[in-house]
């Protein structure tokens, strides 16, 4: 069982999906309160859940692999569609 407070593969890619989805003007900045998108910040955070999953690969667990699937391609469809305003 892991300590209290420690963080695991899933907890450290959820807080990166939430960093995307502050820079995707998703959810509202925890600093400033408002949503400020920056397409270049999002795009560089999905990079780097991508990069994560390919340096893994083999070495995760099933639900961890179905999770960086899932927020890979959600990330990416709202990526498109915010390029798209």
């Amino acid at each position: 069982m892991a300590e209290k407070g420690a963080i695991d593969f899933t907890t450290f890619i959820l807080s990166l999906v939430s960093s995307a989805q502050v820079h995707l003007g998703l959810i509202p900045n925890p600093v400033t309160k408002k949503q400020e998108p920056n397409l270049e910040a999002a795009r560089q955070t999905i990079d780097i859940i991508d990069v994560l999953k390919e340096k893994t690969k083999g070495n995760l667990s099933g639900d961890e692999e179905r999770l960086l699937d899932y927020v890979l391609y959600d990330l990416r469809m709202k990526f498109v569609e915010m390029n798209k305003k």
